[in-house]
């Protein structure tokens, strides 16, 4: 009973429905049973107005007295003939005739008026009986007929019921029908009553469920759509932002982590250089040899500090978007071959073999500076630290779209737990020789941001007879 204190759409919408049928069937119930039964009056009327036509024929043969002696044998058929003031002249029911004016009875007012009238039923104050009154103008007088209003003839003027009980039958046909037509209606709109309430809460919502196939299904089914994409949208959105958090606070984390490094590598050639030129200021009586060691030890510290602070600026460059660093059309294949131009000298003292195997044009769009950083740093880093034999650089493929290239070496190579940090700031696997060599920490760690700089990657394995094969890719465009 809770439930009909406040209706659903749909049994409001039957109910309506309900009201609408069953007023309109009713309406028509009545018009159809006054106009059936206004019909049978109007027949019984004419079957008197018959008599009437005939008895005015009469009268006009007649005396002063009235005698229709031919009238038909119907059971308490009453005859009054009343002039055209109203005064009843005869009347074979009465032994003596009414003295009221009859001008104001239904009959006699439309036969004055239109030649011819009834009265269904009116009570008879001079018989006492109740008739049905037929009456007719003539050209002196108005011939009224009047039959009994008994219980046969109020059966005979009553309308038939079977045409009510018939549409009675296909209301409730309809009814049900509409019953079903608006429940299903009503399940789409109290579907999309929940859809938005859970839409206002924010809840997720997966169109697991769709609505039939129809015109108010299909718009539910859009609108549910449009929602989940809405969601999809805004939890893209929301992992976006979470994602550029996280890179922000990556960065601030590498910066700091970039600051607390730089402060510890720096520590090590300012303290060299302090020491040597402490040495310098206090024992001025040294020799010249050992007073030009000195020299020498802090001019190399000073080198190192020199290209740490140019690696640290580059990085940093790259950290902060590289949007200051300009991109021109280059052709990477001269960019290798100068950079093993200028490296050939070095690798001839170290009886190291330096193969340039890059014989087409690799046009790309990037920053020549810092692709020649790439190779510089990898051909760096394995004549320092490979002990090899042979460097070579060999195009691998290039299409349309991407250029990949390998540096391999014949050296020593690296343990394989080290090989998935080479790429990190300062990460060196022996840290005595690397600074020993002058290395500053972060030669890889600018090949691999340069190469993502120009939309590449970089990768480093351990070749199956030694050396480290380093294999990049570089988008054209």
């Amino acid at each position: 009973m809770a439930s009909w204190n406040k209706p659903t759409y749909h049994r409001r919408l039957f109910l309506w429905l309900l009201v609408y049928s069953w007023t309109m069937v009713l309406c028509f119930a009545a018009f159809q049973y006054h106009r059936e039964r206004r019909f049978k009056a109007e027949e019984l009327n004419s079957r008197l107005q018959i008599l009437n036509k005939s008895l005015l024929a009469e009268t006009d043969h007649a005396d002063t007295a009235f005698r229709f002696d031919s009238l038909p044998a119907i059971e308490g058929l009453r005859v009054s003939v009343i002039d055209l003031q109203g005064r009843v002249i005869y009347d074979n029911s009465l032994d003596s005739l009414p003295a009221e004016n009859h001008l104001e009875r239904e009959e006699i007012a439309g036969a004055l008026a239109k030649g011819s009238g009834y009265t269904i039923r009116r009570h008879s104050e001079s018989t006492g009986e109740t008739y049905f009154y037929s009456a007719r103008k003539g050209n002196e007088c108005i011939v009224r007929t009047a039959v009994p209003y008994s219980v046969s003839l109020r059966i005979l003027l009553q309308a038939d019921y079977g045409f009510l009980w018939f549409m009675i039958g296909v209301t409730s046909v309809m009814s049900l029908l509409g019953y079903f037509a608006t429940r299903r209606v009503g399940l789409h709109v109290s579907r999309l009553n929940r859809f938005a309430e859970k839409a206002e809460r924010g809840e997720r919502i997966f169109d697991t469920d769709p609505f039939p196939h129809d015109e108010l299904g299909d718009i539910s089914n859009h609108i549910v759509r449009l929602y989940a994409q809405l969601q999809e949208a805004i939890a893209d959105r929301d992992r976006q932002h979470r994602l550029a958090l996280h890179e922000e606070q990556e960065k601030i984390r590498i910066k700091k982590q970039l600051t607390n490094n730089i402060n510890h590598e720096l520590k090590t050639p300012v303290a060299a250089m302090q020491v040597c030129l402490e040495t310098l200021m206090t024992h001025k009586e040294l020799a010249p040899e050992k007073r030009d060691e000195f020299i020498a030890r802090c001019y190399a510290n000073s080198e190192r500090l020199k290209n740490l602070l140019a690696d640290v600026s580059l990085i940093t460059r790259m950290d902060d978007g590289g949007d200051a660093i300009a991109k021109n059309e280059i052709d990477l294949q001269e960019v290798i071959a100068d950079v093993c131009d200028e490296y050939a000298l070095a690798a001839r003292n170290k009886n190291v073999a330096l193969v340039d195997a890059v014989s087409e044009p690799l046009p790309v769009l990037g920053n020549a500076t810092l692709l020649a950083s790439v190779f510089r740093n990898l051909l760096d880093n394995a004549l320092a630290y490979s002990g090899c034999r042979r460097i070579e650089i060999r195009l691998l493929a290039s299409d349309e779209n991407i250029i990949s290239l390998s540096v391999a070496d014949d050296g020593c190579g690296v343990a394989e737990e080290h090989l998935p940090r080479l790429f990190e700031r300062f990460y060196r696997v022996d840290k005595g020789r690397s600074r020993q060599a002058g290395g500053t920490g972060l030669g890889l760690s600018i090949v691999k941001n340069a190469v993502l700089w120009h939309g590449g990657n970089i990768t480093v394995e351990n070749r199956s007879g030694g050396g480290l094969l380093f294999h990049l890719t570089f988008m054209k465009k």
